[in-house]
């Protein structure tokens, strides 16, 4: 692969400020699964799961939980969306760190920020309930 193209990629995928303002909003709410590194190859909705959200709510809903457009690919298609955090009911912890370390990895520094964002939201909102 060549550096323009690399290039291109880094530039096709942007930061979706609408599904950052989501999970941020149902971090508030306290829809979040505060769990750890890892359980993200669990708990991610299955292609069945995501295919029925579709179906159900469409393409719009579906972008919001997803950190990532990759402007690709057409609006109504799975690919165009990427760095999922979410099971389609909660904001997990785990899929938010998969998704900066994901995001970091491939230089979407813009992407890998927000979901760093998210992480310290849920990391002190877990800190407020613990406290006595």
């Amino acid at each position: 692969m060549t550096l323009g193209s690399d290039q291109e990629k880094t530039d096709a995928v942007k930061l979706n400020v609408a599904a950052f303002d989501y999970a941020k909003e149902f971090v508030k709410q306290g829809h979040v699964i505060a769990d750890g590194r890892g359980a993200w190859s669990k708990d991610q909705p299955s292609a069945e799961a995501e295919n029925e959200f579709i179906r159900l709510h469409g393409f719009g809903e579906y972008a919001k939980w997803h950190l990532g457009i990759d402007n690709r690919y057409a609006e109504n298609t799975k690919r165009r969306y990427k760095f999922p955090y979410g099971d389609f009911k909660n904001v997990h912890r785990c899929g938010v760190l998969a998704a900066q370390s994901r995001a970091a990895q491939r230089k979407y520094f813009e992407i890998a920020n927000a979901a760093a964002q998210l992480k310290a939201m849920i990391d002190m909102t877990r800190e407020a309930h613990a406290k006595p």
